[in-house]
């Protein structure tokens, strides 16, 4: 009722009530909800041609001064904003906190290597045998563990991340130490030769990271993208309201870990070469950070996250290991001003408000600035 009073009082000068709490993002998306299909698919084209451009010189000089431009948007750029979507399906959407999402990046690379220098296999095909294994690993990890919750699932998955690596890191048939080297590249596709050029690369990238939108989005609004959302928020009550939360659990580790396969891939047929040192725990923690940063479970929020994770670095390199002390002192800084991320989905602003700290239950439950307990602890 004190709300109430509060948004009766504001008026405009012409008399009409003020709305409390407006900000300019919900004002596009109340207009982006609003908008004829026209104008939605103009956006769309107008964002895929400034993709196209982008790795435009007169772009780069500014962007990038000190590394090739078109390199650093394919890595770390455009790798870190195709696991951030992946990992936006675990954590955002389904409310799993999942710390071991390397471990996918990974099996999708060393399948690509091992099936193209040992094997000989074609890229095309093992890229498609990639994602099916990444996919197989996360039903693996997650059939016997998706009953625990919170940190405890944390833990888990951390712990396979670094199974993963490990196990890489000791088997002599798939490199050891040493790695794999001479990874083949894509064969020829609509005329496109896949070298040492990076603009291919570029462009392939894009065309994964619009497919991973689209098949995200298609989700998020069907009735997988709905079931996630009751779990995410209340999984008890989800159950008892006869959603069958394992199995979609289940299902959101699997198309996430298909999206870090698919990363891992492209990234292995670029590098050329891939060692366990490649896939650290360090890299989980950075792609998490990019989604709580942008937004936690808001696609434009989390690529934007990971676009700024990735590249803040670079175009600061000149400040050599300085960069990176100051880039964690803004994100601790953020953390603080805005928890609910850049971009925040409306829905996930409401959970922080409620105390849940902005991922539903996941363990992270902490009171919000609105929250009964936190208006305890200011009594």
């Amino acid at each position: 009722m004190k709300g109430n009073e509060q948004v009766a009082e504001k008026s405009s000068e012409n008399g009409k009530p003020a709305r409390a709490g407006f900000h300019p993002i919900d004002g596009m998306r109340d207009w982006w909800a609003r908008a004829p299909h026209w104008q939605r698919y103009g956006v769309y084209l107008a964002l895929i041609a400034g993709a196209l451009i982008l790795p435009a010189p007169a772009i780069g000089s500014f962007m990038s001064p000190d590394s090739d431009w078109t390199s650093v948007l394919i890595f770390p750029i455009g790798v870190y904003i195709l696991l951030a979507i992946g990992l936006n399906i675990v954590v955002g959407h389904a409310g799993m906190l999942d710390l071991g999402f390397v471990a996918f990046f990974a099996i999708g690379a060393y399948t690509l290597a091992t099936m193209g220098v040992n094997y000989g296999w074609l890229v095309w095909p093992t890229l498609l045998v990639g994602i099916f294994l990444a996919a197989i690993s996360g039903v693996i990890l997650g059939a016997p563990t998706l009953r625990l919750r919170g940190d405890y699932l944390a833990i888990v998955t951390l712990g396979f991340g670094e199974i993963v690596r490990i196990t890489a890191n000791n088997t002599d048939a798939i490199g050891g130490a040493r790695g794999i080297t001479n990874i083949p590249h894509p064969e020829p596709l609509f005329g496109t030769e896949f070298l040492l050029d990076a603009a291919p690369y570029y462009y392939l990238i894009l065309a994964a990271i619009v497919i991973a939108i689209v098949f995200s989005v298609r989700l998020q609004k069907s009735r997988v993208g709905r079931a996630w959302a009751a779990i995410r928020e209340d999984e008890d009550a989800a159950e008892l309201m006869g959603v069958p939360t394992f199995k979609f659990k289940l299902l959101a580790f699997a198309i996430g870990a298909m999206i870090g396969g698919f990363a891992g891939g492209i990234h292995a047929s670029k590098a050329v070469f891939i060692a366990p040192e490649n896939f650290p725990f360090i890299l989980s923690a950075t792609i998490l950070a990019a989604v709580v940063l942008g937004g936690a479970g808001n696609l434009p929020g989390v690529i934007l996250g990971a676009f700024l994770v990735a590249w803040l670095p670079e175009r600061f390199r000149f400040l050599l290991e300085y960069r990176i002390l100051i880039f964690g002192g803004v994100l601790v800084l953020m953390m603080a001003l805005r928890p609910e991320g850049l971009l925040p989905s409306r829905q996930r602003k409401a959970e922080l408000r409620e105390g849940t700290g902005g991922m539903g239950a996941m363990g992270a439950e902490v009171a919000g600035p609105d929250s009964e307990a936190s208006a305890e602890v200011t009594k």
